[in-house]
């Protein structure tokens, strides 16, 4: 496995845990840490033996929301483009967060979000494109971007009413609050709330309950499935892709196995590999350029 400066990654019995790690800040987000995120789900999906990435936070906190070291100038792109030696071109600037979520929406593998403390701003969005969420009890969250004079980001406008509804996210962002994890489930974001020392064996066992009894392209496939059909136009869209891969799948070893496993009361061993073994046609759809 790879070193990282702003994050570790660990991977133990199929599972990979990657933890955000700068507990002397919090957690705070820097233009490191999101290319060490994106570097460690480069490696998550390349490896077959990862079947769950857990994705959890260093000391107190989750992740406290982009680092403000640098004061008033923080957000300013154009002063960070110059830092970079590069020329500042605002119609093709990309949010870094973005960039993140982008990269897990993409993951070949489940990703679980593993809410250790707090988690704002962008601690709290990197979340959304996440699968399934599980956090601390009492801990607190916020979209706070109108809060510091900016906009929402890491792809939250498009995930955050999707899974809390319109209402609740145009509150939440409007009013950049600060609320509790035990909202946070109250109103869908979060899926259970743990004890800070039942928070991880909880999110391993999720984990341990997909690597233990699911085929992997199955699990990938299944995933974007889901992802892809957010904003499908007709429910004829799904009836397409469910269709093309039940064809595929159905021929697979995979399926062979995992019915006879069924029938004679015994745990499966699926033979297929994410790395060699996704239809022809994954993904379903692709990856639109960013535009100006």
């Amino acid at each position: 496995m790879a070193e990282y400066e702003t994050v570790k990654l660990e991977i133990e019995d199929g599972i990979a845990t990657l933890t955000l790690n700068r507990p002397d800040r919090m957690n705070a987000f820097t233009g490191q840490m999101a290319m060490d995120m994106i570097a460690a789900f480069d490696e998550t999906d390349a490896n077959d033996d990862v079947r769950v990435v857990i994705v959890t936070g260093a000391g107190r906190a989750f992740c406290a929301g982009a680092d403000l070291g640098t004061g008033g100038a923080t957000f300013d792109y154009e002063r960070r483009a110059g830092e970079r030696g590069e020329k500042f071109d605002p119609a093709n600037e990309r949010d870094g967060g973005g960039l993140v979520g982008l990269r897990i929406y993409e993951s070949l593998k489940p990703v679980i979000a593993a809410m250790n403390g707090p988690a704002v701003g962008v601690g709290a969005t990197m979340q959304l494109p996440m699968d399934i969420r599980l956090a601390v009890e009492g801990a607190k969250m916020g979209f706070v971007f109108a809060r510091r004079g900016i906009v929402p980001e890491t792809l939250s406008s498009y995930f955050l009413p999707r899974l809390v509804g319109v209402q609740t996210a145009l509150e939440w962002t409007m009013t950049g609050r600060v609320f509790t994890t035990e909202e946070g489930k109250e109103r869908g974001l979060i899926r259970s709330l743990h004890k800070p020392e039942d928070l991880l064996p909880a999110a391993r066992a999720l984990a341990r309950e997909i690597a233990d009894n699911t085929a992997p392209v199955s699990v990938t496939l299944a995933r974007r499935m889901i992802l892809d059909m957010l904003d499908a136009d007709h429910p004829m869209e799904a009836h397409r892709i469910e269709s093309r891969w039940m064809v595929s799948r159905g021929q697979s070893g995979d399926a062979k196995e995992g019915v006879t496993a069924f029938l004679e009361k015994r745990a499966p061993n699926y033979p297929d590999r994410v790395s060699r073994n996704l239809p022809d046609t994954w993904p379903w759809r692709k990856t639109p350029p960013f535009r100006p």
